[in-house]
């Protein structure tokens, strides 16, 4: 992350942020989620075990920590696209995006199927991933029905669009994780992702549709 921008302060409190983020990652993926106690993460960080809550109020934040950034992507995505542009087709632009830039988010890397082995291999972490989605999925709805959209349509269009990009996510981590090389699910990323949100987009055409 850039952080040049950014105040002196807040410069350091990112900086620590990050910090204990590495550090935490670093120890589960090599030991497990469920091995690994807060404490480790704060002395190998070198701050306090206080310090660690204050950045991060639950364990599992400390592994999947994005929500932030996937809400911040939201808000830039849908809610400042033009004017006439659907949300569906925004999104299918970002994934294309993301996976250009090897984005974690896009799961194209071959530096990820470390992270989803360890997130398979903890219950917490899993249960942490799906309460995420909802998450994502009620901002997006929130986002849609502000503008202006009906919450019945708004509802159905952000679980559409989460439908979508979690097939592409899982799809592309369920190839690493079963051994494909990182360039043959980045190759086929594109064709993936569009095939999906045609798919999301025809069943939204029917739902607004008059009967």
């Amino acid at each position: 992350m850039d952080l040049d921008h950014l105040p002196l302060r807040e410069r350091k409190k990112q900086q620590t942020r990050e910090r204990i983020s590495a550090a935490a990652t670093a120890l589960f993926v090599a030991r497990g989620f469920d091995e690994v106690s807060v404490a480790e993460v704060a002395e190998a960080a070198q701050v306090s075990k206080m310090t660690v809550f204050n950045y991060f109020p639950r364990k599992e934040e400390l592994f999947l920590d994005r929500v932030p950034e996937a809400l911040a992507l939201l808000d830039s995505t849908v809610g400042d696209r033009p004017e006439g542009r659907g949300a569906l087709p925004a999104l299918r632009d970002l994934m294309l995006r993301l996976a250009e830039q090897d984005h974690p988010f896009a799961a194209t890397g071959a530096r990820h199927p470390a992270f989803w082995r360890t997130v398979l291999a903890a219950p917490a972490l899993r249960a942490y991933a799906r309460e995420s989605v909802e998450v994502l999925e009620e901002h997006l709805a929130d986002l849609l029905i502000a503008e202006g959209q009906d919450e019945r349509t708004a509802r159905f269009t952000a679980a559409l669009a989460v439908t979508a990009l979690r097939t592409v996510f899982t799809g592309n981590a369920r190839r690493l994780l079963a051994g494909d090389p990182a360039e043959e699910v980045a190759a086929d990323h594109p064709a993936l992702t569009r095939r999906t949100f045609a798919a999301v987009e025809q069943a939204l055409a029917a739902f607004t549709s008059p009967s």
